[in-house]
Order: structure tokens, then C-alpha cells, then sequence
């Protein structure tokens, strides 16, 4: 059972509620704040502060601020009045929690409101993008084309200019020498003995070319024979996820592999335990393997031990955060598991197909714990947040479902995961 916040205090303005909640060494990353009209929850494991208020509020524009070990929550009112009580007066569990019911709804229709707008404005945002590309390479088209017309026009000019100059300087040489007779006499009888020479050369060109075909069937002979066909092959280099590039969330990928490799080289060499291990003890993964095959025995305590020591000598490698969930579900210390299991969500980060099963799991983990504080709500979120992940699980499917059930109250007497 989560522990109830009773030392928190109220202030209040004529427009304004004013909520101070102390956080008790809280981190700021673990506080969980759901505001609606007529609902206020801060959740910070295992501290929980409920309000059911007394008027409605603008949940618009209320707000959070968390530090300095409180968290302080602006509740602007729709009435201007001052109220008598920050809650109701009231004893009455069913109706607190159709309230409760209700702020949840509430919240998860204003989750999917944000995220619709988001997708709307994300897609806005890049048909915008993608018009003004076309726009612009539409005018470097037309740019170019114009530079095209421009010069076409220039060249035809140019080519009618030096036309009409050819013809000019034709004209200007039209006037034609006329051969005197003695020389038409005399170019006559130079044809007629070239004419005669010509039948002696012709038969010596006949020879020069039997000569040389001999010499090309010769030479031909000589020749190396043609080369043999054959198939070359090109390999790519394979990528680490499958996903086609265009589809891929590359940035992501990146980021996932890069955090990888510094978790395989982390190693907290300033443990004082260190210095009495064996070097073979001294492998985060040689001690998960061993954290394994103890739990798969039903030693959840001597898991818990060597998942202990693999953290020590490496904080970076989320499996063992959330195996040691597993282990303390087991052995019923769920507020560490819900620890353990946020720890493996932080460092899954971020999301990307190569962490998707880890993440389902550290999810039902940490939900399976806050089943089992009867906190249903947050358990419904991590289930849902892990049937997202794998929606064709028909196991998280009926799970999700039955927690639904217990908060609507249609089952009697649950048995929670």
C-alpha cells in the first residue's frame, strides 16, 4: 500500500489554489503529477498525495513546479470565491473512486488530444516544407530554362549575322577569270596522259592490296583469342538493423548503438568489493549469466547478489536492472521493483526496435508491482504502454484487460499479477 502525504498545505487567492507538497528526498524524475478539473494526484513511490477538490479548476492552465524538495501546483479557479475546504467532505470510497475514474479518463483523452495535435502540426509542418521545395525548384527550372531560351536566341542571332556576310563576300567574288583557249588546249592533253599513267598505276595498287590483305590474314593469325565472360560480385555492408533506410529512425539508431558501446566499456573500477574478486568474477556479463541461471533455480537472493555486484562494476546495462526486478517481484519488495524497473526504462532510451522486448518487460514488471500496491491505475498505463509495444500478445492483451476490469469494479476479488 502506497503511504498517503497528509503533511502538504493549501493557499488560496480570489482567482488561485495553491498546493505545496513536500517530496520527502523524492528525485524530480521520479514525481508524477495528474491534474484534471476536479482531481489532483502526486505520486512519488511510495508517497502518494490525492485531492479530491472541493470546486472545479482550469486544468488549462494550471501548473507544476517541482524542486527544492516540494512540488508546488497552480490550480487557477472558474469561480472567483474563496473556498471554505481545499476537498470534499466526504468518506464516500465509491464516489472517490468514480472520481478517480474519471480524472483518468480524463487525462488519457487530453495524452491522445496532445498527441493528435502534434501529429497534425508535424504533418503541417512538412507539407509546408515540401511545397516550398517544389516552389523553389520550379523556379530553378524556369531560371534555367530561361537562361536556355536566352541563349538559343543569341546563337540564332549570331548565325543569321555571319550568314548574310558569307553571302555579301560571295557576291563581292563573283567575277570568274576566263581561260584563253590555249590553255583549254593544254589542260586537255595534260588529262588524257593522266589518264594513261592511270591504267599502270591502277594495276600496281591491285598488287599493293593482294600484298597487304596477305599481310592482314597473317597478322590476324597472330591475335590473342577474345577474353571469357564472367560475373562479378559486389557485397554491401550489412547494417545493424534490418529497417530500409527511408524507413528507419536513423538518428535514433545511432544514439541506441552509441550508448551501447559506452555501456560495454563502462567499468567502476573504484568498487572497494573489487579488489577481493577473482578476474573472472570481474565480467558484468559473466555475472549476469550467473544472476540468470540462479533465478531460472528459484534462488531470487542469490540472483539479487550477483546482479548487485554486475551494477557495481557497470550502472550502464539495463538488463540487469530489470532482471533484478524480476527477482525482487519475487520476493515481494515491490516498491524496488518498480525502482529497478524505471531505472531499466531510463536507460532504454532512446526507443528503437533493438530495445522493443526490453522495454515490454521492464513495463509488465513495473506494472506487476504497482498491481500488487493496488496502485491499478499506473499499473494500466505500463501494460498498455507494453501492449503498444507488442500488440499481438494476447497474454498483455487479457492482462490489460482484467486490470481494467478491477478499476471499474466489475471483477470482486482480484488477484493481482
Amino acid at each position: 500500500m502506497p503511504l498517503l502525504v497528509t503533511d502538504y498545505s493549501w493557499t488560496q487567492t480570489d482567482t488561485t489554489v495553491y498546493i505545496h507538497v513536500p517530496l520527502k528526498g523524492a528525485r524530480v524524475g521520479k514525481v508524477d503529477i495528474l491534474s484534471t478539473d476536479e482531481y489532483l494526484k502526486v505520486h512519488y513511490p511510495p508517497f502518494l498525495f490525492e485531492a479530491f477538490l472541493l470546486e472545479p479548476v482550469n486544468d488549462d492552465r494550471s501548473t507544476a513546479k517541482v524542486g527544492n524538495g516540494v512540488a508546488v501546483i497552480s490550480l487557477p479557479k472558474r469561480t472567483n470565491k474563496f473556498w471554505k475546504h481545499l476537498m470534499i467532505n466526504t468518506n464516500d470510497k465509491e464516489k472517490k473512486k468514480e472520481v478517480r475514474e474519471r480524472a483518468l479518463l480524463k487525462y488519457q483523452e487530453k495524452l491522445s488530444s496532445e498527441s493528435r495535435s502534434k501529429a497534425e502540426k508535424q504533418h503541417t509542418e512538412k507539407k509546408y516544407a515540401l511545397e516550398t521545395m517544389m516552389k523553389l525548384e520550379k523556379e530553378e527550372r524556369d531560371s534555367i530554362q530561361k537562361m536556355r531560351d536566352t541563349e538559343q536566341e543569341k546563337t540564332t542571332a549570331e548565325l543569321g549575322v555571319w550568314q548574310l556576310r558569307r553571302k555579301q563576300k560571295a557576291e563581292e567574288e563573283a567575277p570568274v577569270k576566263l581561260h584563253s583557249q590555249k590553255d583549254n588546249q593544254n589542260e586537255l592533253k595534260a588529262m588524257m596522259e593522266k589518264q594513261e599513267n592511270g591504267s599502270s598505276d591502277r594495276r600496281n595498287v591491285k598488287l599493293d592490296q593482294s600484298g597487304s590483305e596477305a599481310k592482314c590474314k597473317k597478322k590476324q593469325a597472330h591475335l590473342p583469342a577474345p577474353r571469357l565472360v564472367g560475373n562479378i560480385q559486389v557485397t554491401f555492408t550489412p547494417r545493424v538493423f534490418q529497417t530500409a533506410l527511408r524507413e528507419s529512425r536513423v538518428q535514433e539508431e545511432e544514439e541506441w548503438l552509441k550508448k551501447q558501446a559506452e555501456a560495454r566499456r563502462a567499468l567502476n573500477a573504484d568498487v572497494e568489493e573489487l579488489k577481493n574478486l577473482k578476474e573472472a568474477d570481474r565480467n558484468p556479463d559473466r555475472l549476469k549469466d550467473k544472476g540468470d541461471k540462479c533465478f531460472a533455480t528459484g534462488d531470487y537472493l542469490s540472483a539479487v547478489n550477483a546482479y548487485n555486484l554486475a551494477i557495481k562494476l557497470n550502472r550502464k546495462i539495463p538488463a540487469l536492472y530489470s532482471n533484478r526486478a524480476a527477482c525482487h517481484l519475487k520476493l515481494r519488495n515491490f516498491h524496488k521493483a518498480i525502482e529497478d524497473s524505471s531505472q531499466a526504462l531510463d536507460l532504454l532510451t532512446p526507443p528503437v526496435g533493438a530495445n522493443a522486448a526490453a522495454r515490454a518487460r521492464a513495463n509488465v514488471r513495473r506494472g506487476s508491482a504497482f498491481c500488487q500496491l493496488q496502485l491499478y491505475s499506473e499499473g494500466l498505463q505500463d501494460f498498455q504502454a507494453a501492449l503498444k509495444i507488442d500488440p499481438h500478445s494476447e497474454a498483455l492483451q487479457a492482462d490489460t484487460q482484467r486490470i481494467q476490469d478491477i478499476i471499474l469494479g466489475t471483477v470482486a476479488n482480484p488477484e493481482t499479477k
